[in-house]
């Protein structure tokens, strides 16, 4: 609004002089700003008005001092930070270039060879971070800069900083740190004991995406998304691009291992494996305490079919099946009922503090998109089972009301 930005204007005026818009996020919008003292372009993030409301602003600018520590070559230095007139900022160097996303967005596939230099990169930047033990909580294409070739990485401990000043408030205002598409399995599940081997795993996803096009895991919604990323495996990148060497293959399925223990222990070891990678040697991924992917035929190209979505199909069908009538009369005039008209009720969460809903809603989401794709059968929408959430009908009666 120009009003706030004025006022950002004057808050600021003695040591920045904002010049214009660069960019707006879920948290924050970018601005690029004159360092008046220095005399040269910085880039100023701004968080949104709501946000810094929620969260304990001393606090937020102690966390934040554990960033301005960090010196690397790969990592986007932390100039300032502070408030003023309400505002909740901090200033980074401006770099004249683009991020990965919009390198991504141009090119869709990059060379094998510039994604694991990237991904390489990065991998080292989160080695030195995570020894002073931050985690980024947020890898991601966007947060990736390139400048004169070579990967940087922005908002490194933001996330965190964000997370622990915010605590419960953060929650409340409906916000999440960290981006569906490429969070960590037990990030998604709402776990706020993270270790660097969640910013692996999103940095697998990076390097994923980089190789084939797309992410891992893709969804109608954002719950739907974090699901799949507990229960699904990722379709083998060679499927959609034999060129991949399958040495690369078995690193990126060590980097999306869903239990942590399973990936590799260090961002330095995942740095190892690439370079191995690059010279032609095989990744000792034995390090990790994980097998080897088994070698599929490198011409098969049979639909992939995954456990768990499978489990929830057969669970989604039988249940379905379970209210029909029995007998002779089981056909469509029977009772009034479909068998090919399906309704996936809502799970319930029954966690305690109810912290597993979205996980929930993700599953029933998941499943209700998977079931829509068997042509034989009409599945009811999302909307059209929302009004028997958690509802006390039992389930006949609202198999009648849906027919």
């Amino acid at each position: 609004m120009p009003e706030q930005l004025e006022r950002l204007k004057t808050a600021l005026a003695d040591s920045y002089a904002i010049e214009r818009e660069l960019g707006a996020g879920g948290m924050a919008t970018v601005y690029l700003a004159r360092d008046l003292k220095h005399d040269r372009l910085v880039a100023v993030k701004v968080f949104r008005p709501e946000l810094a409301a929620s969260m304990g602003v001393e606090r937020f600018l102690r966390e934040i001092q554990i960033t301005a520590k960090l010196s690397h070559p790969h990592i986007l230095p932390l100039y300032d930070s502070g408030e003023a007139d309400g505002f909740l900022y901090y200033v980074m160097p401006y770099v004249e270039g683009e991020s990965l996303h919009d390198l991504m967005a141009r090119e869709k596939q990059l060379p094998i060879h510039d994604a694991i230099r990237i991904t390489k990169e990065v991998a080292e930047a989160l080695g030195q971070a995570h020894s002073y033990g931050l985690v980024h909580r947020d890898i991601k294409p966007q947060n990736i800069l390139l400048s004169g070739g070579h990967a940087v990485v922005a908002d490194f401990g933001i996330s965190r900083a964000v997370s622990v000043a915010g605590g419960e408030k953060l929650t409340q205002t409906g916000m999440a740190v960290g981006t569906p598409a490429y969070m960590s399995p037990e990030q998604a599940a709402g776990d706020e004991n993270l270790d660097g081997r969640s910013d692996l795993y999103s940095l697998g996803c990076v390097l994923y995406e980089m190789l084939v096009g797309q992410v891992p895991f893709t969804g109608p919604t954002p719950q739907s998304i974090m699901a799949r990323h507990t229960m699904d495996t990722a379709p083998p990148p060679k499927i959609m691009r034999d060129t991949i060497p399958d040495d690369l293959e078995d690193v990126i399925y060590c980097a999306l291992a869903k239990a942590p223990a399973d990936r590799f222990r260090t961002a330095t070891e995942f740095a190892e494996a690439l370079e191995a990678v690059i010279t032609g040697e095989s990744p000792r991924l034995t390090k990790t305490g994980i097998a080897r992917r088994p070698r599929r035929r490198a011409k098969s190209h049979r639909p992939l079919i995954y456990a768990a979505g499978a489990v929830l199909l057969v669970g989604g069908v039988f249940a379905g099946w379970q209210l029909l009538p029995r007998g002779p009369a089981r056909d469509a005039s029977a009772g009034g009922l479909d068998p090919t008209q399906v309704a996936v009720l809502y799970l319930n969460d029954l966690s305690a503090d109810g912290e597993l809903r979205h996980l929930a809603d993700g599953f029933t989401e998941a499943l209700i998109s998977s079931l829509s794709q068997v042509r034989a059968l009409n599945v009811i929408s999302g909307n059209g089972v929302a009004p028997y959430r958690e509802s006390a009908l039992p389930p006949d009666s609202i198999a009648r009301a849906l027919r």
